[in-house]
């Protein structure tokens, strides 16, 4: 808080609210050393509680408590009530968010509180544009991706979507949660062939420009299994790679999923390529995760029988 700080104990208009002080019990273990200002302002909020005000004066005791520890999830759920309780501008609520946001991008309460606060209210124009502006700070902020996926749902925002993470994956093509995103949009309505094909290509294409990002490799499988055709739809591209001596973990790994795959659509004994691939994920291309390959090794023997 700033060093302006006026305590509610010396405030006018507190004066007929007694404060009530935290009960750690007679012997707290490791009483919490919180500042004069934060223990004040809690003081004042507990019995707001106990008395259920739901006021002007509670809205920004809740404000300035936030402003201390923006993570206070009781608070922020208090808030909610006081804010449906009285009416209040919701559009003041969001800016509000706003400065807070500005600061706690990462903050998972910050975020479920726009979000109670914009299903209330049920307008979404400036919910996008607030949710680039996070983004084009922290390409990858879980919080921020979640809130995005919630908006476009409850508001059927698909349409651009899709070229939005174009646009991003342009900018970096390693960006997972892009990936993961343009995942939960496409999968959101069914497809026709001629649309997964589009973005078989697609991701062939990314693909070719990074091999050792395990997203678009990721991606490439799930749309083939979403359009029901197999991997070896796409062996001839994964086969180019190979030939072109490209050393990627996740191209093996492609062709292990490929050939198991086969193996159990077809009744037949596994190729023993995918059993050579496993070991030379665990001795050579992957080594960090040898235990795994050598584990998947030894499942797939079973393919072999």
């Amino acid at each position: 808080m700033s060093v302006e700080y006026l305590p509610y104990s010396q405030r006018p208009e507190w004066v007929d609210v007694t404060p009530i002080p935290q009960d750690d019990g007679p012997n707290p273990l490791v009483p919490i050393a919180y500042s004069r200002d934060y223990r004040d302002t809690m003081d004042y909020f507990r019995a707001l509680i106990r008395t259920k005000e739901k006021s002007h004066r509670a809205l920004e005791l809740t404000a300035d408590i936030i402003e201390m520890n923006p993570a206070h999830y009781t608070v922020w759920g208090y808030r909610q009530d006081i804010l449906f309780s009285l009416n209040a501008d919701l559009h003041k609520e969001l800016d509000f968010i706003d400065s807070i946001a500005s600061e706690q991008a990462k903050n998972y309460q910050v975020w479920h509180h726009r979000q109670v606060v914009v299903d209330k209210l049920g307008e979404y124009e400036r919910e996008l544009p607030f949710i680039n502006r996070i983004l084009e700070e922290d390409s990858k902020n879980y919080q921020a991706w979640s809130y995005r996926q919630w908006v476009v749902t409850r508001f059927g925002l698909y349409e651009r979507e899709m070229e939005y993470t174009d646009d991003l994956l342009v900018i970096d093509m390693r960006n997972n949660s892009a990936w993961n995103y343009r995942y939960f949009i496409f999968s959101s309505f069914p497809r026709t062939e001629e649309e997964i094909e589009s973005e078989v290509e697609f991701t062939k294409r990314k693909t070719e420009m990074a091999p050792n990002n395990s997203s678009p490799w990721s991606y490439l499988e799930a749309v083939l299994k979403m359009g029901n055709r197999p991997l070896k739809d796409v062996e001839s591209f994964a086969q180019k790679l190979r030939e072109q001596k490209v050393q990627s973990p996740h191209l093996l790994s492609f062709f292990i999923d490929m050939y198991e795959e086969e193996a159990k659509t077809t009744k037949q004994p596994i190729n023993s390529e995918a059993l050579q691939m496993c070991e030379d994920l665990a001795e050579r291309v992957d080594v960090i995760r040898q235990n795994y390959w050598r584990f998947r090794k030894s499942n797939l023997e079973r393919l072999c029988k």
